[in-house]
């Protein structure tokens, strides 16, 4: 028989099922908690009122408020110090020396012995000054006496009694008399009124001055997230910087440490300032603390920039408003003004604006243009918008490879004469050949221009875009000729070179935009070669020096100090095409962006300037051609082309065929169809209507031969 078994522990095995007995586990309690000690829960209470956030603003209230007084007096006491002695003027000769200006120092020289000689004066004036007073007093007592006697004997005279005579002395008397009823009165209250007057002056002159420290101060004030800067900020700041020779030198110059700034000038969203730096201070080692200096002044790195002016042992600092460069600076010209036009060799693009806020336009004319930056930061939308403008002068010719292919170049189809799109080797052999085009087209115009010295060219601008594919392209030719690469044998390279080396002077000029650059994917020789180098953010300095040169860099230039991804659209130039300031190697703009949509409607402007342009997506490279047939295809659907045109679309529709081509090749092929070339308002142009009936009866001439 079974029992049923009470265990009051815990079983330390289940028990099998079909043996397990009925069990009962029974728990204790917890023991009950003791209550807290009183120590603990005051502790408890004396630390949450000791942290709270009222004790604490009152703690600081207090402190502030004791300290605004207690160092409004130290103020006052220097103040009036200084304007009893000459420590003002020999802080200022200590700066001066400091600072290493010795004319400085020897005009508050003279300014101090003025001063001391002026102060010897009037002590001299106080020796003489109490006979000489007394003797005032006396005379002035008996000179009103006599007055007032005067004017008592008019009274009597007037009155008929002799007693006015002495009238107007004994109001006069009486006057007196109760002025010093009233100063008795009011001298107790004013004597224990006084010294809390004087306390609350001394502390409105320390809470003007906001002199306590910075964690007792208010709220609002204690975050100086952009404060405005003044003098002694600055001066501060390049104390603080941690180079010691300035700290050194700010020390002996004592408060006079402003006396190395010149004056703060409101540039565009922020100031600018020159620091002349002490004896024994290099510019270089202030650039090299840009950070340090940034936050010295609550400012964020991006928001200070330090360049190096013509004067001698000076940087310019110019400081943005706290945020200001975070703000878009507004649409393009070229979107908001429909009527604008181009002139490639008078005009100039406008581009963005310079840290002050003042419009930043560039000259194109004869000019080589390189574009650089990490990825996605604006390169291409920067070199579009350059390209945009010109493209409303309908004088300018566009060649353009587009070797990411991702149709950032669109909206140029039937604006440029070649226009290719893709990153593939194929594309990069295309954009070879276009480029070795603009060579051919070069020489033919070196030649003209040999032959007749006034001949005047219209602008060809050849842009490749995504630069570093051809530079990269591993494939080659026929005669084992790599397209890339950067060896003398490099198809792409070379061709880059020659247009860089002798384009200018006939207007054929090439524009390049590459990324994230390297000696591999941008040699030295093309980069060197550009007559404006424009960056955007980069990785770093060495690739800052690649992208602008060595002398922009060393001169402040800083693209690899702009933060990726937030700058987007900056750009930092080293061009003489663009008003830099003077003593400056470069300037820093903020580029306009232009969508997608507002270049269409820009470029659908440039071609209604045109007659008409064929875009070729690829080079010719076919050895027959039919001359009447490209004739008829460079002209599209222009009702008439302009000779020269005609000219100069044939040379890049087929180089090897027509880049030798003159007037009158061209007027024998159509005088021998029966389209002969014309005038129409002055100038020879060939008729649509006439080669496209020149060929109907030639191809109709030819079915008829071929049917009998």
């Amino acid at each position: 028989m079974s029992e049923n078994v009470v265990h009051l522990h815990k079983a330390t095995a289940p028990p099998t099922p079909d043996t397990a007995p009925t069990v009962l586990t029974v728990v204790p309690d917890a023991p009950p908690v003791g209550p807290v000690p009183l120590w603990v829960r005051s502790g408890h209470a004396v630390k949450t009122a000791a942290t709270h956030e009222r004790t604490r603003a009152t703690v600081r209230a207090v402190a502030r408020h004791g300290l605004y007084t207690l160092n409004g007096g130290r103020i006052v006491a220097r103040r009036t110090w200084d304007g009893r002695t000459g420590s003002r003027y020999e802080r200022m000769i200590r700066a001066a020396e400091a600072a290493g200006n010795l004319e400085a120092a020897e005009e508050w020289e003279e300014r101090l012995q003025r001063f001391r000689a002026a102060r010897h004066h009037r002590r001299m004036d106080l020796l003489h000054s109490p006979a000489e007073a007394a003797k005032g007093v006396a005379v002035g007592g008996g000179v009103s006496i006599g007055v007032l006697v005067a004017l008592g004997v008019v009274m009597a005279i007037n009155t008929k009694d002799v007693g006015d005579v002495i009238t107007p002395l004994t109001a006069t008397i009486d006057f007196i008399a109760l002025l010093i009823r009233i100063v008795q009165v009011v001298w107790g209250p004013a004597l224990s009124i006084g010294p809390f007057l004087a306390l609350l002056a001394l502390w409105s002159v320390g809470r003007k001055q906001q002199a306590a420290p910075n964690w007792a101060l208010p709220a609002n004030v204690r975050s100086d997230e952009g404060e405005p800067i003044t003098p002694s900020i600055v001066v501060k700041a390049l104390r603080d910087l941690g180079v010691p020779a300035l700290r050194n030198a700010i020390k002996e110059m004592g408060d006079a440490g402003a006396s190395m700034l010149g004056p703060i000038r409101i540039a565009g969203c922020g100031v600018e300032v020159d620091v002349t730096l002490p004896s024994g201070v290099s510019t270089n080692e202030v650039q090299g603390k840009r950070r340090k200096l940034a936050e010295n002044l609550t400012r964020h790195e991006h928001e200070v920039f330090i360049t190096i002016p013509q004067a001698a042992r000076t940087v310019r600092l110019w400081v943005a408003d706290s945020g200001a460069l975070d703000e878009p600076i507004g649409p393009s010209p070229l979107v908001t003004d429909d009527t604008m036009t181009a002139d490639y060799a008078k005009g100039r693009a406008p581009w963005g604006q310079d840290l002050r806020g003042d419009a930043a336009s560039l000259s194109l004319y004869q000019r080589h243009l390189l574009i650089t930056g990490l990825s996605n930061q604006g390169k291409t939308a920067a070199l579009r918008s350059l390209a945009l403008w010109a493209s409303l002068d309908k004088r300018v010719e566009f060649r353009i490879a587009d070797l990411k292919g991702a149709g950032d170049w669109a909206m140029f189809n039937g604006l440029a004469t070649v226009l290719i799109q893709g990153p593939t080797d194929e594309h990069v052999i295309e954009a070879t050949e276009m480029v070795e085009s603009l060579v051919d087209e070069m020489n033919r115009r070196i030649a003209a221009r040999q032959a007749d010295p006034t001949v005047v060219f219209e602008p060809l601008i050849g842009i490749v875009d995504e630069a570093q594919v051809a530079f990269m392209c591993p494939a080659v030719d026929d005669e084992k000729r790599p397209y890339g690469g950067s060896k003398a044998t490099s198809r792409y390279f070379m061709a880059v070179r020659k247009v860089h080396n002798q384009g200018r002077v006939v207007d054929v000029l090439m524009y390049e935009g590459t990324q994230d650059p390297t000696d591999q994917n941008l040699p030295k020789l093309v980069r060197e070669g550009a007559h404006t180098r424009a960056s955007l953010a980069l990785g770093t300095e060495a690739q800052a020096v690649m992208a602008l040169g060595e002398k922009a860099v060393n001169g402040g230039a800083a693209p690899h100090l702009l933060r990726q991804g937030l700058d987007k659209g900056t750009l930092v130039v080293a061009s003489d095409g663009i008003t830099i300031p003077k003593g400056q190697s470069s300037i820093t703009l903020r580029t306009h962006f232009i969508g997608d949509d507002d270049a269409k409607a820009i470029t659908d402007r440039a071609k209604a300037l045109r007659d008409g342009v064929t875009t070729l997506h690829a080079i010719e490279r076919e050895e027959e051609h039919d001359a009447l047939a490209d004739i008829a295809a460079v002209i599209g659907d222009a009702p008439r082309v302009r000779t020269k045109d005609v000219l100069a679309r044939l040379a890049t529709r087929n180089a090897d065929a027509y880049g030798g081509w003159s007037f009158i090749d061209l007027k024998s092929v159509l005088d021998a169809a029966g389209a002969e070339p014309y005038k129409s308002d002055g100038v020879m142009v060939v008729a649509r209507d006439r080669v496209a009936r020149a060929l109907a009866n030639r191809d109709g001439d030819g079915s008829a031969s071929a049917a009998g």
